[in-house]
């Protein structure tokens, strides 16, 4: 290298820590990691050579004295927190502390959306048509919404990921939408300035990978697919894109390139474009990411180059090694994100301490957990990510379905089901996708997530199983064991988020007759293991937390907690009564009413953010607010009341 770095400390935390710190060992340099109290336990904390405990991972100034205390010569920051910082990157500059990125001018040229739109127009990137000048009041946007035409995407002009974008399709959703995206834009980037697109149909979310060297050199490594969403948020990414063609990817890749020269750009960087499903050869500039993507390994596989050393080698100075004559595909990659969040619930992010953990031998998992990591809501609910290659597409989703089966994360509810519903469906092997697929297909998607009838069977056989120990007294068993027939053993067991499901056994764990439902002969294995069911033996993976058993099937992993009988209706919760709980672990935003206000069905009550993702809770039934637990700032669990609505009388609904 031009400059040696022998020491590079990482600003990040979880898989994309751990992930750059493996590229760093590989080259014999030394990995210094920082961390919060909420990560004192966590795996990238271990893997580093040394570790340093800051407040914040937003806290420059900390993260500046972590490297000069442990004598680090670069940082290297990731994605998401201060990757895409100027203020961060000067302050490396200012420090004499190698910053792995591009230059904060290009940081700060392409991390303002407005400002980016503008440069790369100069340089003859088509953009999307719509308004982007600085300071747009709410007004002014409404305006600008309607003279561009609805449909319109309004966008912060700071950060990306999603957090604070608005589909409005309707003018008289705009106030509502632009004051929420405020909000959310000024929560996740300290910035609440917007800017209004007009919203393509049927688009597809394509990226050019470009690289770029402080001699002037700039490739790029093809483009990936990022099309497969939900809220915003990639889950799926390929490379290459089943939709171009090789003169359309060089017309794309030319023009990255050329945005990236425009600002005079260093490192990896990541030009995203939308393009029309139904006119593939138009493509307008999106944004810039000054940073390495999530979705990077895709690109790693199907170059076989490694990104981060490139990262790395550039930093320090060295031109890039090829030219883009020698940049080749090979084969096709895809990822698929896992996320801490319940798909069959509208994604809403779940939490819990990782209770068994099983990754697939043979496709690639860049992950942060292992067994005993907190899953909060403090940050982003990514967890890990599977990738799998193939000669071709269809291989390659083959191989990812195949892995993500063998995937088995025990304690924390998971999309991994989903994700594998996804890549069956019939348009997603066919590569005919868009943006707004998940969000059509997404009934169809999660119409089978949930417990089957084997799972709940496993799960009463696993409790009466742990029941009956060598020491037990036989008599305490809940068999039914009696002279002739056994008589049947009920077990209430609640899936979470569903209601309570009676499973009756009849017999011993080992044999015995199970109904949910119908009766169905089932037989055990010793170590708890392996069940039949009827004619089908499955292997299934346990984890027990108090009350609650984990179960485990084909990346599939389902809550069951044991309850008593309730001893009346009174006992049981009505499904129409006028209790509002909170959908996820968060933390309150808005309180919209007051005790004593009259309320409406669907009213909009109480907003909670948790991961930086608002969830606007509304009225389940027309009455009075007589408790209101719910403060704007305060931190609630799951399921916690937020509010109490007495039901209003029948007279007073209608006259309302």
């Amino acid at each position: 290298m031009t400059q040696q770095l022998e020491s590079v400390l990482v600003a990040n935390r979880g898989e994309i820590a751990v992930r750059v710190f493996r590229t760093l060992r590989r080259l014999g340099i030394r990995s210094v990691a920082v961390y919060t109290g909420a990560d004192a336990g966590a795996r990238h904390v271990r893997d580093a050579d040394e570790a340093v405990r800051i407040a914040s991972y937003l806290d420059i100034d900390a993260v500046i004295g972590a490297a000069r205390a442990t004598n680090a010569q670069a940082i290297h920051p990731g994605y998401g927190f201060l990757a895409e910082n100027t203020a961060f990157a000067t302050a490396c500059a200012e420090a004499e502390l190698v910053f792995i990125g591009p230059p904060a001018a290009a940081i700060e040229a392409m991390g303002d959306k407005i400002r980016a739109k503008q440069t790369v127009a100069a340089a003859g990137v088509p953009v999307v048509p719509g308004r982007d000048e600085a300071g747009l009041s709410d007004e002014q946007l409404a305006e600008a919404a309607r003279e561009v035409g609805l449909p319109v995407l309004l966008k912060p002009s700071a950060g990306g990921g999603g957090k604070g974008m608005r589909l409005v399709r309707d003018a008289a959703e705009l106030p509502d939408a632009i004051a929420s995206a405020r909000r959310e834009a000024a929560a996740s980037f300290g910035d609440d300035t917007l800017l209004v697109e007009r919203f393509v149909a049927n688009p597809r979310h394509i990226e050019i990978q470009l690289f770029a060297d402080a001699h002037g050199h700039a490739v790029h490594l093809g483009e990936r697919e990022c099309s497969l969403q939900r809220r915003h948020q990639k889950i799926i990414e390929e490379a290459p894109s089943p939709l171009l063609d090789e003169a359309t990817r060089e017309r794309m890749g030319a023009s990255a390139v050329a945005a990236a020269k425009a600002v005079g750009y260093v490192g990896a960087g990541t030009v995203e474009y939308i393009v029309s499903a139904d006119r593939p050869g138009e493509f307008f500039f999106m944004e810039m990411n000054t940073r390495l993507q999530v979705e990077h390994p895709v690109t790693e596989l199907v170059t076989g180059l490694d990104l981060v050393e490139l990262q790395v080698r550039v930093a320090a100075g060295e031109p890039l090694p090829f030219d883009q004559s020698a940049v080749l595909l090979n084969g096709h990659a895809v990822e698929a994100r896992v996320y801490a969040e319940d798909a069959a619930r509208g994604f809403l992010p779940t939490g819990g301490r990782v209770l068994a953990l099983t990754e697939p031998a043979d496709v690639r998992v860049d992950s942060g957990l292992e067994v005993g990591t907190e899953v909060g809501g403090s940050y982003d609910p990514m967890l890990a990510k599977v990738i799998a290659w193939g000669e071709d597409r269809a291989e390659a989703l083959h191989r990812l379905d195949r892995g993500l089966a063998a995937y088995g994360l025990l304690g924390v509810t998971t999309n991994v089901g989903f994700l594998r519903a996804l890549l069956q469906h019939p348009l997603v092997k066919a590569g005919d996708i868009d943006t707004g697929l998940v969000e059509r297909a997404l009934d169809e998607l999660t119409a089978g997530s949930g417990v089957p009838p084997e799972a709940l069977a496993a799960a009463a056989l696993e409790r009466m199983q742990s029941l009956e120990t060598a020491d037990a007294d036989p008599w305490a068993i809940p068999d039914g064991w009696r002279p002739g027939t056994p008589a049947w053993t009920p077990w209430i067991i609640t899936p979470a988020g569903s209601d309570p499901v009676e499973v009756r056994v009849q017999g011993r764990a080992a044999s015995a007759m199970v109904a949910v439902g119908d009766a169905v002969p089932v037989h055990a294995a010793l170590n708890g293991t392996t069940l039949t069911y009827g004619d089908r033996t499955l292997a299934y993976a346990f984890a027990r937390d108090g009350h609650t058993l984990w179960v485990g099937r084909d990346g599939n992993a389902w809550s069951l907690t044991e309850h008593e009988r309730a001893e009346g209706p009174a006992d049981q919760a009505a499904s129409g009564d006028g209790v509002l709980r909170s959908p996820m672990p968060g933390t309150v935003l808005a309180v919209k009413a007051a005790e004593g206000d009259a309320v409406t069905q669907g009213q909009p009550l109480v907003v909670v953010e948790a991961m930086k993702m608002e969830h606007t809770v509304t009225a389940p039934i027309s009455g009075t607010v007589t408790q209101l637990p719910a403060r704007t700032g305060a931190q609630v669990a799951l399921d916690a009341v937020l509010a109490v609505i007495e039901a209003a009388p029948e007279a007073a609904v209608e006259e309302a």
